[in-house]
């Protein structure tokens, strides 16, 4: 179910949960850093860097973030976000103070959810990886794009034309800004679909990322199920969200009833944590097994390079030895699974428009995660 990689490094095991340890599905285990050999002095002093009151210059304006290892919470901070009315032209919007109730915007790390929700339907036999998927507008044998496959989809290597860039130009608007908020809102997954083909599906140079792909397999996968947006909502609570805990899970669907899987799921810090050790603990919890066995093996196998990192299907992975891997959003959104430690760094803010802003970010997180011995 992996799929060849574009990398020698060998995917570190998943570690399983330890001993005594409880699932968090209602409560975190809670636990000092020191007792699991973290360095704690230095571990504090990393937290304070990245959530502070004031915008760090290159990570920008944390709004919470959280470390979990070995399956437990061992620390959790919230700062300041924005109250932002999306009609007010105030410069500098108030701040509001952020707390363990506070919902936090996914952007794209809803597309690993979005993941998930295809490995239930293959674990449930409803559909095959490998499959064609079968998009309307693909239909035609005649079409060069009837035969892009589900894993072409979720490699993000369907070939598929598309800008997925957030900073609009006068008379060129981006092709991901037109499905969210233009033209394309009513329907997203209709909308990319109409894209022409760019480049042979499933090759090395088809690799594009996009959300509207993602909003691509969310509307078939839906079409595949049978399902409006009330029961698909029900689906995805049911057989992933609910069993380990994420109560604060809400998910946005279009006007066509498709969720937005490229972008708009809402939860908690705490549940976002959750979120981050079923990836970390195989697809399993709590003796359930949630999504097929490999599943979270082929979201993590390294299929493309992109900007210094690796691109899986719906997930990413660092170069780096340990191969951390996760889910990623715009502005900074992580859920980061550090496997050689059982460390999971989750962090939910807005980066700053620094150039390098994303991968000093991504430095900072392996830095938390290096406090922790390997285990």
């Amino acid at each position: 179910m992996r799929g060849p990689s574009v990398t020698d490094r060998p995917l570190i095991p998943l570690p399983p949960q330890p001993d005594r340890v409880p699932w968090p599905t209602d409560v975190w285990p809670e636990a000092d850093p020191a007792d699991l050999g973290a360095d704690q002095d230095r571990l504090r002093a990393l937290l304070d860097i990245l959530v502070a009151d004031e915008p760090h210059p290159a990570m920008g304006r944390t709004f919470a973030a959280a470390v979990v290892c070995r399956g437990r919470l061992v620390a959790e901070r919230y700062g300041l976000r924005p109250v932002r009315d999306l009609r007010s032209l105030e410069p500098d919007p108030p701040l509001d103070r952020l707390d363990e109730t506070s919902e936090l915007l996914s952007w794209s790390m809803a597309k690993s959810l979005t993941h998930l929700a295809v490995g239930v339907a293959i674990g449930d036999g409803a559909l095959r990886v490998d499959d064609p998927i079968p998009e309307p507008h693909w239909a035609p044998e005649s079409d060069p794009r009837h035969g892009i496959t589900w894993d072409d989809l979720l490699t993000m290597r369907p070939g598929l034309s598309w800008r997925e860039e957030y900073v609009p130009e006068a008379g060129n608007m981006p092709d991901v800004i037109e499905m969210l908020f233009g033209s394309g809102a009513d329907d997203m997954g209709a909308f990319a679909a109409t894209f022409p083909l760019q480049h042979p599906p499933g090759s090395p140079e088809a690799f594009c990322y996009s959300s509207g792909t993602t909003n691509i397999v969310t509307a078939n996968l839906q079409r595949v199920l049978g399902t409006g947006a009330a029961e698909f909502d029900r689906l995805v609570h049911d057989r992933i969200l609910d069993p380990i805990g994420m109560a604060s899970a809400r998910l946005e669907f279009d006007a066509a009833g498709t969720f937005i899987g490229s972008s708009y799921a809402h939860s908690t810090l705490r549940d976002w944590c959750r979120f981050g050790l079923l990836a970390m603990r195989d697809g399993t919890w709590d003796g359930q097994r949630l999504v097929p066995e490999g599943w979270i093996d082929h979201g993590r196998t390294a299929r493309s390079f992109s900007e210094g990192l690796y691109h899986g299907a719906h997930w990413w992975a660092w170069d780096q030895e340990q191969m951390p891997f996760g889910a990623h959003g715009f502005e900074g959104q992580r859920v980061i699974c550090f496997p050689s430690r059982d460390v999971i760094v989750v962090r939910l803010g807005k980066v700053s428009d620094q150039p390098d802003a994303t991968t000093v970010l991504n430095n900072h997180i392996t830095e938390i995660a290096n406090c922790f011995p390997h285990v």
